[in-house]
């Protein structure tokens, strides 16, 4: 019988290499290569053809007339909007997020919700043992939901003791780095035991119908641990995102089969557990009694929803010879240097002597490329220390030449910021005003700070 040839895998991108070396030489990595058994090779699995012997498979049309599955609710509204409308039975969903976040608080209730409905949901903690899963759900006030609950790290142990009866419609695995498979070797969390045990997993949610949620960790640069292929073998991959400091949640879809992966769900940490948000822009705007210079509000779309958020500059002029600072929080560093550039060639304002400081209010972290005219107008209204009145909202894409751009779905933007009693809107040419709302078009950076040094 042939030996087992000794390999080396790195831990961080999965990468093999016939010999051990401290740094890998795809990712990076230091010392992140350990050592496996890879399969005998024999000549006959060297010259064995895989076009034989096998069993034939049913082919389908494209066409055919057949039921397609319906989606299970899972009592979060913000959830399913994550999900594109639920969860789809036989999927199999990748949930990461920051240590302490809330990604087993959050499953936990869906799980509970979803029990209380009717459903059979099996709970499967490699973490935390039965009791502390008990006293959460109690904390939660779930303590009366029939959530089928286990403590166990084998994936043989897992299938052996769900195939004996009906399958659950909802199987949940917290974490995917705690399970391991006994048809290899290795410790829990390296890369082959995550991808042995995710397939073996997923295949069985895909034969017995159960959509199949897992839970993964993050690694110190915001990526779930583990090997890339994980995320290519699960249907929808969503992050659970926010800091401890706020009390705020966002869960972003970053790929789904089933949906689009521009929606995203809001919650907030409460005393009993995490509640949904239905109108994010209440937690993203600031109640002021007067209007404070530097201050813009931004409609922000995630998706197909409209949030309005709150952009704070701050200006601090110094002594020539010092070393102006940069700072940027929930926004892209490298674009607000593009705006200053645009703004000091375009409409001649100095930023040279004076330390620039940017804030997303709230912490939401804004790509939107819209986000350009407001974040012009926050650095203006500072550095001219002229107020921005507070029901006035801006919002328009910065080309380099200075000119102001459309942006996407504006009149959406525009019935969002109507409904919370803004009165106008700084936007670019062409925009159509929305109700009682007055567009006031702005066609360039120059034509930006001219309105605003014209305001008393």
């Amino acid at each position: 019988m042939a030996r087992p040839q000794l390999r080396y895998v790195c831990q961080s991108c999965g990468s093999v290499s016939p010999k051990w070396q401290g740094q890998c030489a795809d990712c990076g990595a230091w010392n992140s290569l350990q050592q496996e058994a890879s399969p005998a090779a024999t000549p006959f699995t060297q010259k064995h053809s895989l076009k034989s012997g096998g069993r034939k498979i049913a082919m389908q049309r494209l066409d055919d007339e057949v039921e397609l599955p319906h989606r299970l609710p899972t009592g979060f509204g913000e959830l399913d909007r994550a999900l594109g409308g639920g969860l789809v039975p036989g999927s199999a969903v990748l949930i990461g997020g920051d240590p302490g976040i809330g990604k087993s608080t959050l499953l936990l209730q869906a799980a509970g919700r979803m029990a209380r409905a009717g459903l059979q949901v099996a709970y499967v903690s490699g973490e935390e043992a039965a009791d502390q899963v008990r006293l959460r759900a109690r904390r939660l006030g779930l303590a009366d939901a029939p959530v089928r609950l286990a403590a166990a790290t084998s994936v043989r142990d897992i299938l052996t003791t769900l195939s004996d009866g009906a399958p659950p419609a909802l199987l949940v695995i917290d974490s995917i780095q705690t399970m391991h498979s006994d048809q290899l070797e290795g410790a829990p969390g390296t890369v082959s035991q995550v991808r042995a045990s995710s397939l073996e997993l997923i295949g069985w949610a895909k034969q017995s119908g159960t959509a199949l949620i897992l839970v993964g960790h993050v690694t110190k640069d915001g990526q779930i641990a583990g090997p890339r292929v994980l995320e290519h073998m699960v249907d929808a991959v969503l992050y659970f995102e926010g800091e401890g400091r706020h009390q705020y949640r966002v869960l972003r879809a970053v790929k789904n089969r089933f949906g689009g992966t521009d929606e995203i769900g809001v919650f907030a940490m409460e005393a009993d557990g995490l509640g949904e948000v239905l109108n994010p822009s209440s937690l993203f705007l600031t109640q002021r009694d007067r209007p404070v210079a530097g201050a813009v509000v931004f409609p922000a779309l995630e998706g197909t929803r409209p949030v309005l958020v709150e952009l704070q500059a701050l200006t601090v002029r110094l002594p020539s010879g010092a070393t102006p600072r940069r700072a940027v929080v929930g926004w892209d560093s490298a674009r607000l240097a593009m705006i200053l550039a645009v703004l000091e060639a375009r409409a001649g304002l100095g930023f040279g002597n004076s330390e620039v400081y940017l804030n997303v209010a709230g912490g939401l972290r804004v790509v939107d490329p819209a986000a350009d005219l407001a974040v012009a107008a926050a650095l203006v209204s500072a550095l001219l220390d002229a107020p921005v009145p507070a029901d006035l909202l801006a919002f328009g894409e910065i080309a380099l030449s200075g000119e102001v751009r459309p942006a996407a779905h504006a009149a959406l933007r525009l019935k969002e910021a109507e409904k919370l009693g803004f009165a106008a809107a700084l936007a670019p040419p062409g925009t159509k005003g929305v109700g009682r709302l007055e567009v006031r078009p702005v066609a360039t950076v120059a034509a930006l700070v001219d309105r605003l040094k014209a305001r008393p």
